[in-house]
């Protein structure tokens, strides 16, 4: 597959180790072009690039004490696209957590486990079918 086809992924997380079993994972197991970023702050410079899907951490404290969290990247990265698909990822399995990163519009919250790779993965087939789906529905409106 070329470069151009490729899937490409923002994986913003401040556990630099998660980040790079991700992205090996990713690479390993798909077409997925990955970019990693230890802050909000980096992603959002970054957007320029165009990303498909942006797998974002809640926190993102680790790395700098006055970063940017997770909510407040995922607000600038919707601010910048509305249309970029943010998948909110946290060791935190509380359902206030997730419901709070729905209202910011993401689209899913995934806790970090050993199956957060497999679920990300469903995420993104998800994400990739509603998107042809809706490519679809619009053709066909257009021509009604």
């Amino acid at each position: 597959m070329k470069e151009d086809e490729k899937i490409k992924i923002f994986l913003v997380d401040d556990d630099e180790l998660f980040l790079n079993l991700l992205k090996i994972q990713f690479i390993q197991n798909g077409d997925f072009m990955v970019e990693q970023f230890t802050t909000g702050e980096a992603c959002v410079e970054h957007l320029f690039e165009k990303p498909d899907v942006v797998i974002l951490d809640y926190h993102l404290n680790g790395v700098v004490s006055h970063a940017m969290n997770g909510i407040e990247t995922l607000d600038q990265i919707k601010k910048y696209d509305p249309t970029i698909p943010v998948i909110m990822l946290s060791s935190q399995d509380k359902i206030d957590v997730a419901i709070e990163c729905m209202h910011h519009r993401a689209l899913d919250y995934i806790v970090k486990s050993e199956t957060a790779f497999v679920r990300l993965q469903q995420a993104i087939e998800r994400i990739f079918h509603y998107q042809k789906i809706e490519k679809e529905l619009n053709w066909y409106m257009d021509r009604m």
